[in-house]
């Protein structure tokens, strides 16, 4: 059996669409999903891209996906990788798949002296946080997401 990751292409902007959209399927969130295909060409393969993409192949068929993006810290002084997404399709688990994606992501980190590479987990998805834990992920419970976005983005822009 092989697997390949490869970045994503210009090409590619369907599939990476279709991810999504299982991925928010299985989180149940697809009502929240604004994005097009139109969006995802547009951000990942435009002049100056500021999300990138690698896509998982099993035997030359899409399994699954990783997005991601540069982030900073600045108590560490250094780059950081933020994982977006990470989704592998159902027919294609328990592979290693997930977790070579995983790794091929902490070898960016490493080879590119990155301070970190983190990411969110859904509180109720317990086959992802037990992975995450056994690739050796830590939960950072003493943080607390926050988030402005539509009217609230709106009125605070306006005041």
């Amino acid at each position: 059996m092989s697997l390949a990751i490869r970045p994503a292409r210009p090409g590619d902007a369907g599939l990476i669409h279709a991810f999504v959209r299982e991925l928010a399927e299985y989180e149940k969130l697809l009502h929240e999903v604004e994005a097009g295909e139109a969006d995802i060409a547009r951000d990942l393969f435009g002049p100056s891209p500021r999300v990138f993409c690698d896509i998982a192949e099993w035997e030359g068929e899409p399994a699954g996906f990783a997005l991601w993006f540069y982030n900073y810290s600045t108590f560490r002084g250094r780059h950081g990788l933020y994982l977006e997404d990470l989704f592998v399709r159902p027919a294609f688990r328990g592979r290693g798949i997930a977790t070579a994606l995983m790794r091929h992501l902490a070898k960016r980190c490493v080879a590119e002296g990155l301070g970190r590479f983190e990411w969110w987990v859904l509180n109720w998805n317990e086959p992802a946080i037990t992975f995450y834990r056994s690739i050796g992920a830590v939960p950072m419970d003493e943080w607390t997401v926050q988030r402005v976005s539509g009217e609230a983005l709106v009125r605070l822009a306006d005041e």
